[in-house]
């Protein structure tokens, strides 16, 4: 017997299988225990919990998904598949549903998450390290938030947790380089361009 015609499928179904293939999470052996949202760090401050976006992603809800905060509140932490019964790898759905979002053009602006990620990635190619006072005045200026915990500033001084000054940068530059390219190719499906 011949599969579905695409008339047959149901609504959504192509974006299930975009996640998965995206992801390689599979997403069909759920159970919606609500494990991974009761462990989960972040679940407070989201607007959606995980058992809840693996369930719009199930029923095809691409929009209410893709603009979701949860996407990007969600830090990888690994609770989520530790505690899940059928192993759904929910942080690498999460890292397939950001790249989506930001193909699309649907990056929620109630988070800070994009910009932050971005200036740190950027930091990372050019330097091959991390300049924490570069890091945080570029988010800051990128942001507009730029007195939230100022007061924290002269303590992390005084720990030499924010020199003032960069370290040289590491070498292996072109590297550098050619991994970063080789990582947007592999987000684009092998087309290059920015991630």
């Amino acid at each position: 017997m011949s599969s579905a015609t695409p008339a047959m499928q149901p609504k959504g179904a192509n974006f299930v299988q975009t996640v998965s293939t995206t992801s390689g999470a599979n997403l069909k052996v759920c159970l919606q225990c609500r494990k991974c949202s009761s462990g989960c760090p972040v679940a407070a401050r989201a607007d959606i919990t995980a058992h809840q976006v693996v369930r719009l992603v199930q029923l095809g809800q691409e929009d209410e998904v893709l603009s979701s905060r949860m996407i990007w509140e969600c830090t990888s932490c690994q609770t989520c598949i530790t505690r899940c019964p059928q192993k759904v790898d929910i942080p690498a759905m999460m890292d397939g549903l950001r790249r989506l979002a930001k193909a699309a053009g649907k990056t929620t602006k109630e988070t800070k998450v994009p910009a932050f990620n971005e200036i740190f990635l950027s930091n990372v190619q050019s330097r091959g390290r991390m300049y924490e006072m570069g890091l945080m005045a570029s988010f800051k200026l990128r942001t507009g938030d730029l007195f939230a915990d100022v007061d924290k500033f002269p303590m992390m001084l005084k720990k030499g947790k924010l020199p003032l000054l960069p370290s040289k940068k590491v070498r292996g530059g072109s590297d550098r380089k050619a991994m970063f390219e080789r990582a947007r190719k592999s987000a684009n499906g092998g087309k290059g361009g920015q991630a």
